[in-house]
């Protein structure tokens, strides 16, 4: 019978298996990426082979293409032997072939060929013949291989490819058509995160000047500069942690891990951002520049070689939350309060440590060990929720001492009402953390307080309190 031969990067798999491996290199060792441009002018199967001689791609978790392997199942059942056929290495190619099962063999660059184009066509052909053997490809760069076949079977990603295709050969079969997802690079860009970019109103909010319209604009300026480079960072973040999303339940829908967005497509979008957040930013002065820049340096260090380190990835989140109000209070020009840092500190160090065991105690209910790529066992958990609680309450401690200073007299007429607000956060703070421990809680909890009914009534509550205060 005649054999189906089955492309991989975009045919099989929704991804590109280069790509990937090249920012899992980057991930994993950001010092050495100097070496890519030497490998690279080695050629691209040298710097196949020195990739795959340091990185897995993890390919276990690889999002897969349902219509190819409808086919490929279709001819296994039909008892044709099925091949793949890749320009990727053969080390990666292997393990992909052992997932799928039932498969013949495999075709793959070795590190002197890469094993595309013609060099693939020609591969083909010495072992197949001429018009031997069906071929499944989705590029420009797979028509000579289609050229040597006999069926010629199309996964079109781009219905201006199908066309093209068809004109070429017009007895080809497009297998599957991708249209173009416009909520994918939205969804990558996590909108529903900007919430946390609210805290740059925290500043004119506790000084009582939201009513004064220019500090207001500044402030909503510094709001939008801070939305396009959290986005930036959002998605070189995503970039360069695909396996660990992809382990992970909620986190592997994402647009890059789930293949519904190229990831080719993601460092032009994640650098448009961030210059337009900078263009943003240069508008509003110096001082706010520097501390915009300072955020995006910090988030690249997070993702790159903190978020895997014990304790020092969630003082680095904690900082990062801190930094938006201290970027709120450069925006507008407003007095900077130290009690306000000093809040912000304690209150997202203890957020960040929910954060950290929400994930844990989710992949403790489910059976799965220590989150990969990160510093923390099943076993820390007492002492996170210990660490979460101290952090929380010194964060109260700082209100209560707020709350006895200079600067509340000055503000409030009947500054002994806003000691109401310590049951509350007492409450809140609490609440976090059981409900953490519950594993019933969004493994993001500023996320999870936006949605949370309670939340939004202690706010309120709290609001209330303050405005009887003044």
């Amino acid at each position: 019978m005649i054999p189906l031969v089955v492309d991989v990067d975009g045919t099989l798999v929704r991804s590109d298996l280069l790509h990937e491996a090249v920012l899992q290199f980057i991930a994993r060792h950001p010092l050495e990426c100097w070496r890519l441009a030497g490998w690279l002018m080695l050629g691209k199967a040298a710097l196949k082979d020195r990739l795959a001689a340091r990185i897995d791609p993890g390919i276990s978790l690889l999002p897969l293409r349902e219509e190819t392997l409808v086919h490929i199942r279709a001819a296994q059942a039909e008892g044709r032997p099925v091949w793949l056929a890749s320009a990727s290495d053969r080390r990666w190619i292997e393990p992909l072939a052992t997932r799928i099962g039932g498969l013949a063999g495999v075709f793959a660059s070795d590190g002197r060929t890469n094993l595309a184009g013609q060099a693939k066509a020609g591969a083909l052909v010495a072992a197949f013949g001429a018009r031997g053997f069906d071929y499944i490809g989705d590029a420009a760069v797979d028509v000579p291989v289609w050229s040597a076949a006999q069926e010629k079977l199309v996964v079109a990603r781009r219905s201006g490819f199908a066309r093209a295709v068809l004109r070429q050969f017009p007895d080809a079969q497009i297998i599957a058509r991708e249209k173009l997802d416009w909520r994918a690079p939205i969804t990558a860009m996590r909108p529903h995160q900007w919430v946390k970019n609210l805290l740059i109103f925290a500043g004119l909010l506790l000084g009582h000047q939201l009513l004064d319209l220019q500090s207001f604009a500044l402030t909503s300026l510094a709001f939008a500069a801070f939305c396009l480079a959290a986005s930036s960072a959002y998605i070189f973040n995503d970039l360069l942690d695909l396996p660990g999303d992809r382990a992970h339940p909620r986190k592997r829908k994402r647009p890059f891990a789930a293949g519904r967005m190229p990831v080719a497509y993601g460092p032009p979008l994640g650098l448009a951002l961030l210059v337009a957040a900078i263009g943003l930013g240069s508008l509003l002065g110096t001082r706010f520049l520097v501390i915009l820049l300072a955020y995006v340096t910090l988030t690249l260090c997070y993702s790159l070689v903190l978020k895997r380190r014990l304790l020092i990835d969630v003082i680095t989140l904690a900082g990062l939350y801190a930094i938006r109000v201290l970027a709120g209070v450069a925006a507008a020009g407003t007095h900077q309060s130290p009690w306000l840092l000093m809040f912000s500190l304690f209150i997202f160090l203890s957020l960040a440590i929910v954060k950290r065991c929400s994930e844990l105690v989710a992949r403790r209910e489910a059976g799965e060990d220590s989150p990969p790529g990160r510093g923390y066992r099943d076993e820390d958990l007492e002492v996170m929720f210990s660490l979460g609680a101290a952090s929380g309450f010194c964060a109260i401690l700082v209100i209560t001492q707020y709350l006895s200073s200079p600067e509340v007299m000055a503000l409030y007429s009947h500054p002994m009402r806003l000691w109401l607000i310590c049951p509350l956060l007492l409450y809140w703070i609490g609440r976090i953390l059981v409900l953490s421990r519950r594993n019933e809680m969004h493994d993001d909890p500023i996320i999870f307080a936006a949605r949370d009914r309670n939340s939004w009534l202690t706010a309120l509550a709290a609001g209330a309190i303050m405005l009887v205060a003044i």
